[in-house]
C-alpha cells in the first residue's frame, strides 16, 4: 500500500475513534429536560415568563406528536435517587407560583394530552387575586397533579436572615400540607436562587427535592436540590428551538449562573 494510502488510512482510524469516544461521552451529558412555565396566558409583550394558551398547546402537540414520556416530578426524583436512565425522549412539566392561568388554560390542555405536571406554590398567596385557590389545587391533585412549596411568599432566600429562610421553607410545607392533606416533599426556589445553608433546611424539613432556574454548578442534574430547569415562553415557536430544548443536551452548552 502506498504511504500515503497509509497515511489516509491511519488519519481516517483516529477519525473515527475520536467519533466514537465523543459519541459516548457526549451521550454521557444527557439530562431529562424540566420544562418550567410560570404565566399561561394571552399578552401584548413578550415576556420570559409568559406563554399564550395557543403555543402552550403547541408545545404539549410537540411532545405529543413525537412521542415523548411526560414523566412525573416524583418519577424523575425516584429514578435520580436510583441510578436508572429514564428514556431519552422523557420530560417533566412544572410551574411556578400559583397562578390561576395555570388552573384556566394551562390544566384543560394537560388533561387534553394527558400528562401530568407538578405546580409550585407561594402558600400565602393561595386564594389571592390572580392566583390559584384552594379548591382548584384540590380539583388538580385529584386529577393527578403533584404540588410541591415555592416559600410563603415568593421570597429570593439567599438575601434573607435565617430565621426567615426557615419561616419561608417549612411554613410553606406546613400551610400546603394542612389544607391539602399531603406530604409536600418537593420545592422550587423563587428565582433559581439558593445557597448551601437554604439546601440544608430543606434537607433538615424533609424535602427530597429542589428545582432552579440554570444556577449552580450541577450540569448533570445529580444533585437533586438543585435541579436545573429549561423555561418555556412565546419565544420558542419554532421546531429548531424545540429540538435544542428538548434534546436533553440544553444544560451542557446554555449559560450559567451563580446559585445567588
Amino acid at each position: 500500500m502506498p504511504l500515503i494510502q497509509k497515511t489516509f488510512f491511519r488519519v481516517f482510524l483516529c477519525f473515527i475513534a475520536a467519533l466514537g469516544v465523543g459519541s459516548f461521552w457526549l451521550s454521557r451529558q444527557y439530562v431529562v429536560p424540566i420544562m418550567t412555565y410560570h404565566h399561561v396566558e394571552k399578552t401584548d409583550r413578550v415576556e420570559p415568563n409568559w406563554v399564550s394558551p395557543a403555543n402552550f398547546e403547541r408545545h404539549m402537540e410537540y411532545l405529543h406528536h413525537h412521542g415523548f414520556h411526560v414523566m412525573r416530578f416524583s418519577e424523575l426524583v425516584e429514578a435520580i435517587e436510583q441510578g436508572k436512565k429514564p428514556s431519552r425522549k422523557s420530560v417533566v412539566i412544572t410551574f411556578d407560583d400559583g397562578n390561576e392561568d395555570n388552573y384556566t388554560q394551562a390544566f384543560p390542555i394537560l388533561k387534553k394530552y394527558n400528562f401530568p405536571a407538578i405546580m409550585f406554590v407561594s402558600s400565602d398567596l393561595v386564594n389571592k387575586p390572580g392566583r390559584v385557590t384552594w379548591d382548584q389545587l384540590r380539583e388538580m391533585m385529584a386529577y393527578g397533579i403533584e404540588i410541591g412549596s415555592h416559600t410563603r411568599h415568593h421570597v429570593y432566600l439567599p438575601d434573607k436572615p435565617l430565621g426567615i429562610q426557615i419561616d419561608e421553607i417549612k411554613g410553606s410545607q406546613r400551610v400546603l400540607w394542612q389544607e391539602l392533606g399531603a406530604e409536600i416533599k418537593y420545592f422550587a426556589y423563587p428565582s433559581g436562587g439558593f445557597s448551601t445553608r437554604v439546601k440544608a433546611i430543606l434537607r433538615e424539613s424533609g424535602y427530597l427535592a429542589a428545582c432552579t432556574t440554570n444556577r449552580g454548578r450541577d450540569r448533570l442534574n445529580r444533585d437533586l436540590y438543585e435541579l436545573n430547569r429549561v423555561r418555556f415562553s412565546d419565544k420558542d415557536n419554532r421546531e429548531d428551538i424545540f429540538w435544542a430544548k428538548f434534546s436533553g443536551y440544553y444544560n451542557f452548552f446554555r449559560e450559567r449562573r451563580k446559585p445567588h
